[in-house]
């Protein structure tokens, strides 16, 4: 069983910001109830009335836009094979300069020279742009003893571990876009604050649709196979119809997400096309004596590389992405019973579905380090995978020889923030993730 680097550095990516910003108080910054009463008896009165909601609806507006900024520091420590004993901390602001806005910044040191440092700044907006939503992220690490996954001479799927020194990270923007209906007609603020509504299954009546732009930059440099290519440039477009009824713990309704990315000609490597398609869906069980609440989620991944044996006469190779840049399977969300990105190639399918339990007894809040946050709720999961990687687009080889991961997990939510540990079996190795977030 190994946890490694891998569970850091999804840590640091994961986090999304929303999950911060979408507490009860954000649900505040856009009144829907703001009006303006005029008097029409032509006197003084309508001048005095009108001043006087105009005071209130101005006030509103400065209070809202005051939201003292909230921090929070928590130490990491732990140590494993290839890290050793690493300390480290994350840190996290809260309303960081605007209300909805969230600041996090996560630094790591080990005993044998690996670091890893990580900065994100999510939910940020420009005036008078309200359907707009502005994210930057930024990652480094560099890692002794790195376990990475290359693929095998003559062989179109399998992998070889490598253990190397190595050097990674990215840079990403992320601008995105709110549609100004259903969840986002009142602007993209507030369309963070997710109330539990009914699900309609119209994205005209329901949910939040965006579409997100996001240049990007990656690197992975490997000291024993510095050969291979070693840095991706491109951009990813990206339509989302978020239409579950939680952010944090859905119970109905589902998501749509078709992302786009084109990868740009770095040195001699050429560019690139790749697209991925993924499909969540959820259904209440109900609830009995034991179980609050149950839930049934299950999540559909396609993805393919089109452009894959497009040969470019410039370069004399094929227009393929990197390993790291590319269509691949396992890690903390996608056959989690396998090693992060063990499996690379052109294109992928993955099915996982998860049974959902969130117990009445929930002992937690009152336990030592625990009572000092807000924990709600707390949830059991039982769930399986199912995907494969090929070097074609073919259904049909697609779901042939495909590799399976079974396991339990537990998670809760701490301050907005759900925490996932999954213990998860495939091959032949278990694997131990403790992530945030759901895993769909």
């Amino acid at each position: 069983m190994q946890l490694y680097k891998t569970a850091l550095v999804t840590y640091c990516v994961i986090y999304s910001g929303w999950a911060f910003a979408q507490t009860q108080p954000i649900q505040s910054l856009m009144p829907e109830d703001t009006i303006v009463s005029v008097d029409i008896s032509g006197d003084d009165k309508q001048t005095t009335s009108t001043s006087v909601e105009l005071e209130k609806n101005k006030q509103a507006k400065n209070s809202a836009d005051s939201y003292d900024a909230e921090f929070v520091a928590v130490p990491i420590i732990f140590s494993t094979e290839t890290l050793s004993t690493t300390i480290g901390g994350a840190g996290v602001i809260k309303h960081a300069g605007q209300a909805q806005a969230v600041a996090l910044g996560i630094g790591l040191y080990s005993a044998n020279d690996s670091w890893l440092s990580y900065a994100g700044f999510y939910n940020y907006q420009i005036p008078k742009l309200d359907q707009w939503l502005f994210s930057a992220e930024l990652f480094r690490g560099h890692y002794e003893q790195g376990i990475y996954y290359l693929p095998q001479a003559n062989t179109e799927t399998e992998t070889e571990r490598i253990i190397s020194v190595g050097d990674e990270g990215f840079s990403k923007l992320h601008i995105k876009y709110v549609l100004p209906m259903a969840g986002g007609a009142n602007g993209a603020a507030a369309s963070l604050a997710r109330k539990k509504n009914a699900i309609s299954w119209s994205p005209l009546e329901s949910g939040v649709t965006s579409i997100t732009l996001t240049p990007f930059n990656k690197y992975r440099e490997l000291e024993t196979l510095d050969y291979l290519p070693d840095e991706a440039n491109g951009i990813e477009l990206a339509l989302d119809w978020d239409n579950r009824d939680s952010m944090n713990n859905s119970s109905e309704g589902g998501q749509t997400n078709l992302t786009l990315t084109l990868g740009s000609e770095v040195s001699d490597n050429p560019s690139w096309f790749m697209w991925e398609f993924e499909q969540s869906a959820f259904m209440s069980l109900g609830s009995n004596g034991w179980f609050e609440e149950q839930v049934l989620a299950a999540n559909v991944y396609i993805a393919d590389t089109p452009s894959w044996n497009s040969f470019d006469g410039d370069s004399q190779s094929y227009q393929r992405p990197p390993t790291f840049a590319g269509v691949s399977l396992g890690g903390f969300d996608r056959l989690r019973g396998y090693d992060s990105k063990q499996f690379t190639g052109r294109s992928a399918v993955n099915y996982a579905l998860e049974y959902r339990m969130t117990p009445r007894w929930q002992p937690l809040q009152n336990l030592p380090v625990f009572n000092l946050y807000d924990v709600p709720w707390w949830q059991w999961a039982l769930l399986i995978e199912a995907g494969n990687v090929t070097d074609e687009f073919s259904l049909d080889d697609l779901h042939k020889d495909m590799k399976t991961s079974y396991g339990v997990s537990v998670r809760f939510e701490v301050e907005d923030i759900v925490i996932r540990s999954d213990f998860v079996t495939g091959g032949d190795e278990s694997q131990f993730w403790v992530m945030v977030n759901q895993p769909f």
